[in-house]
């Protein structure tokens, strides 16, 4: 029998693997390993796609196929089965297939591949395997790789430099629920453990690695987390003995300037996995567009931000940006590559649009619609307590900006706050930024003066400072810091708040004053004033329903000091979600919250993060994941799930995961 040169070459590794001589068939000899060059398991197909108007991105045009496992299986060899497709029969049984209580394999089990398996595994994958190095090891002896210099870059830009944590392959920006296994530290001979950080990351450049990566994990009951920046403020991308998909690298963009698909005609982008916030905003900017992204810089928008709906600066007039997206190229459970949209596969493009990240496959690229160039005004202004502004007239002028949230989102505006306490019976109130899309200074002026002639009249000088730009992407880039991340010492969750309770006066005082007390009680909070239910209506998606409903999505947070023992910091988060939360849930019932920025120990997380679109989403993903193939803390399915040598009050991911 006679194989490709390449095949050739990776197949007496193969034989290692299991024991046994490979020989060419022609000639009778044997083949050494060490002497041969092996190329990736890839076969380059056409980018012409039937399922969308866009073509492939050359990534998505090197694939697996099942032309490429045939000539890997030709000899029979049962251990190639573990880069298999699934071939069907998963989708009879469900997860049957895999005992109640069975767990994921994780490093040291004797069915956890032996290292000529990931060898072989890296080969397939063009060299791409990643074995985990923690980002902060080099502060520590026992990595043997201390660098004194390298330790005090990565300890002064831990806290406050995103794109040092979204480069890394396996760092996430909340290490909380990573175990703070590995922080920055001023003493190397402390110990850095891998904890919940991956064991094993795919730097992620085509197709073909992501297949090959699912059907290992599927095939040798490995668990599988994905990774794209790890902005997600509950580590979904941390995973103890996961091989972890680090999608970073996806950075493909392309313009279409009349883009054709169903009913929509007109300007979209399509944009690889990996593009983050900056470069999104970039590429509209010079095509003379407006893209529908978040806040934070360094997200990578078509990851878990858009997968969990996407709240955005233009949410009160464009919707959640998930509403905006026309087609994404998914490789599903199963290791196949397919388009979703609402031609093809339509209740996998239904889900992916608001359903959760590393929960129903892994999107490479989206084709996304973009609005016409608009003018923004910001404006900016804070006030605090003082000798002249007592901490009454501070809640009064907090509540004369409380009070025009619908007014103000009814607009099309959206807000950014924060509400702080800076000492015994002192507060601050700080807006940063007020953005008002499509209006000028004099129309911003006219929209807040109202609120102003209230704290005028209230001896509060809250003077606020305006700024014009012609475009968004300069008023984005001027008015929004870059993330603070990394804390060890804070753990957040969030609600939203209905309109509705605006619009009962016994309901808005109830809620004005929890939120009050929140902060009296040494809570932090940011706020965000928002809507996403545009006037324009907004497409049927597994968007949380209690977004359509919202003005005011709202963040706070609990501290406890550096260095805390377990129990601190447990007693501490447990105070967050049963007293603190509760008082908010029990003013907003029926409400929800935004996954991607919630409590990991939300109570009834099913109603909460998806609302009356949990029951749809649970069976796709019982149909599209019999296996349980991805896993992620609060997603759809999760609940099938536990993660074992858990903390009570503090649950990470640093433990065995095994099905209840």
């Amino acid at each position: 029998m006679r194989f490709p040169v390449a095949l050739l070459a990776v197949l007496p590794l193969v034989g290692l693997v299991l024991g046994q001589t490979i020989t060419d068939g022609q000639n009778n000899a044997t083949l050494d390993a060490n002497e041969t060059t092996v190329a990736p398991a890839a076969q380059p197909v056409s980018k012409d796609s039937s399922a969308a108007p866009a073509d492939l991105f050359t990534s998505e045009a090197a694939q697996l196929t099942d032309n490429v496992i045939a000539n890997l299986t030709a000899l029979n060899l049962t251990s190639i089965d573990l880069f298999s497709f699934d071939n069907g029969s998963s989708s009879t049984d469900g997860a049957s297939k895999r005992d109640s209580g069975s767990c994921k394999s994780m490093p040291g089990d004797v069915l956890y591949p032996p290292n000529l398996v990931w060898k072989v595994f890296n080969l397939l994958l063009g060299g791409a395997l990643i074995q985990t190095t923690p980002l902060a090891s080099p502060c520590y002896t026992n990595w043997n790789n201390y660098d004194a210099g390298k330790c005090s870059y990565i300890s002064a830009n831990w806290a406050n430099n995103s794109f040092m944590h979204a480069d890394d392959p396996t760092s996430v920006m909340w290490p909380l629920y990573q175990g703070l296994t590995c922080m920055p530290t001023t003493t190397p001979s402390d110990s850095c453990r891998l904890g919940a950080y991956p064991s094993y990351a795919i730097e992620v450049r085509s197709v073909y690695q992501i297949q090959l990566a699912i059907n290992f994990a599927r095939n040798a009951n490995l668990r599988l987390v994905v990774k794209n920046t790890g902005h997600d403020f509950n580590g979904k991308s941390a995973g103890a003995g996961a091989l972890s998909l680090w999608t970073h690298n996806l950075k493909d963009i392309q313009f279409f300037r009349n883009y054709r698909s169903g009913t929509y005609n007109g300007p979209a982008f399509k944009l690889g996995a990996g593009v983050q916030a900056f470069e999104m905003y970039e590429a509209a900017e010079k095509q003379g567009v407006t893209a529908v992204g978040g806040e934070g810089k360094s997200v990578g928008v078509m990851g878990g931000y858009l997968a969990g709906g996407g709240h955005s600066p233009l949410s009160s007039i464009y919707g959640m940006a998930a509403d905006h997206v026309l087609s994404m190229e998914v490789v599903t459970p199963d290791g196949r590559f397919v388009t979703a949209s609402d031609s093809y596969n339509k209740d996998l493009f239904w889900a992916l649009r608001g359903g959760g990240g590393s929960t129903f496959g892994v999107v490479t690229s989206v084709v996304l619609k973009v609005y016409p160039k608009m003018p923004v005004t910001i404006a900016t202004w804070q006030f605090t307590t003082s000798p002249t502004v007592s901490a009454e007239a501070f809640w009064s002028g907090v509540r004369a900006y409380y009070d025009e949230f619908v007014r103000f989102t009814d607009k099309g505006t959206y807000s950014y706050f924060q509400l702080v306490g800076i000492g015994p019976g002192a507060f601050l109130f700080a807006m940063a930024p007020f953005v008002a899309p499509n209006m000028s200074k004099q129309d911003l002026e006219a929209l807040l003066k109202p609120m102003f002639d209230k704290l005028s009249a209230l001896g509060i000088a809250a003077t606020p400072q305006y700024f014009e730009y012609t475009s968004f992407k300069p008023a984005w880039e001027n008015h929004f810091p870059l993330e603070s991340v990394g804390s060890a010492t804070l753990k957040t969750a969030s609600r939203l708040f209905p309109k509705a309770n605006w619009l009962d006066a016994a309901k808005s005082n109830a809620t004005f004053s929890v939120l009050r007390q929140t902060v009296e009680s040494g809570v932090v909070m940011l706020g965000f004033n928002i809507a996403a239910a545009p006037t324009a209506g907004f497409p049927d998606n597994a968007v949380n329903p209690a977004w359509r409903n919202t003005v005011l999505h709202a963040i706070c947070g609990v501290i406890w000091p550096e260095g805390s023992s377990p129990d601190v910091i447990a007693a501490q988060s447990k105070r967050l979600t049963n007293d603190v939360m509760q008082k908010w849930r029990d003013v907003s019932p029926g409400a929800g919250a935004y996954m991607s920025e919630a409590d990991i120990m939300e109570p009834n997380f099913q109603q909460a993060f998806y609302g009356t679109k949990y029951d749809k989403l649970y069976q796709l993903k019982q149909r599209y994941d019999p296996f349980g193939v991805f896993y992620a803390p609060t997603a759809v399915g999760s609940e099938d799930w536990t993660v074992r040598d858990q903390i009570d009050g503090w649950p990470t991911q640093n433990g065995r995961l095994c099905r209840l």
